[in-house]
This record gives structure tokens, C-alpha cells and sequence, in this order.
């Protein structure tokens, strides 16, 4: 009988398991030229019509040794103060996992460039489940663009779902 092999069950819970995950978006900070530098504009604004989620990526690009990127208080955010970051990054290439919802504050290592606009506020949501409600795509604006995505993260979910219904029908 199908319903007590031990393959089935490890079958539905991959399947339940790959349909619960949530497939992170990876969100490159700079605009289109893709680099951490002061903006013509406020990343704030942009950030303020984008949603990010858990598990979400922020990408920073910029000049390592000329700039760097720190998270940090909404405090520190406010008064731009670089004195005790949460987390600072030097490398040219950052890649900040969203771990948490909620406010998330960054700004610029270098002197001036955080008074000059050079920080970001994210609000960081919960998701709910990227099989039926992911998060939209940030729109295009001189501040912030998405990073390129592969079609791959949509096969999961598709693959999940026929997975579960498969499992379900075997068990039946």
C-alpha cells in the first residue's frame, strides 16, 4: 500500500517543505549603475514604495577602501553618526541578508557622504508565502533596481505545488 512507504513520506515532506520556502529577492542598491555612492535622489523615497521581506538580499556596490556601508541605529540613521555601527561592511561588494522585520538602517562610512544622502531605511516585512504572494519587483527609479533573477525560483514553486498534489493523490 502506498500510503505507508516510508518513500512517500519523505516524498510529501521535501514537497511541503519546498512549498512552504520563500524564495528571497536580491535588490541591488545604487540604481542602474548598481553602486553605493551619493544619489541624485533619496534612496529613501525609492525604498519607501518597494516592500522587502525576510530573507530578502540588499546589494551594495562601491569603491572598497573609498566608502563602506554600516548598518545601524535609527539614531545613528538620524544623526548620521558612524562612531558604533551595528555591522560595517568594507568589502565592495555587500551582500545584507534581511533577517528581521522592521525598520533597517544604513549609511555610508565615509565623512559627509551620509549628510549628503547616502543612507537608506528599509522596512522589512513578514512574508506570508512566496507561492501566493511574492513580493513585487521594486520599481524602476535612478535610486535602487532589483538585481537580475532566473526563472528557477518560479520552477520551485510550480514543482512544489505538483509535488504536493502528487504526494496527497499516492496517499489516496
Amino acid at each position: 500500500m502506498a500510503s505507508s512507504s516510508p518513500l512517500v513520506t519523505i516524498f510529501l515532506f521535501i514537497s511541503l517543505f519546498s512549498f512552504l520556502s520563500v524564495n528571497a529577492n536580491e535588490v541591488t542598491v545604487g540604481g542602474k549603475s548598481g553602486v553605493w555612492k551619493i544619489p541624485p535622489s533619496s534612496f529613501d523615497e525609492w525604498a519607501q514604495k518597494a516592500r522587502f521581506k525576510v530573507g530578502d538580499f540588499l546589494v551594495f556596490s562601491y569603491e572598497a577602501g573609498k566608502d563602506s556601508v554600516l548598518q545601524v541605529t535609527r539614531e545613528a540613521y538620524e544623526k548620521c553618526n558612524t562612531t558604533s555601527p551595528i555591522a560595517s561592511y568594507t568589502d565592495g561588494n555587500t551582500k545584507v541578508k534581511l533577517e528581521q522585520h522592521g525598520p533597517v538602517y544604513f549609511i555610508s562610512g565615509t565623512e559627509g557622504h551620509c549628510q549628503k544622502g547616502q543612507k537608506l531605511r528599509v522596512v522589512v516585512v513578514t512574508p506570508r508565502s512566496s507561492a501566493f504572494s511574492p513580493a513585487p519587483s521594486p520599481s524602476d527609479g535612478p535610486a535602487v533596481a532589483p538585481a537580475p533573477t532566473s526563472g528557477a525560483a518560479k520552477l520551485t514553486g510550480i514543482f512544489s505545488v505538483v509535488g504536493l498534489v502528487l504526494g496527497f493523490w499516492a496517499l489516496g
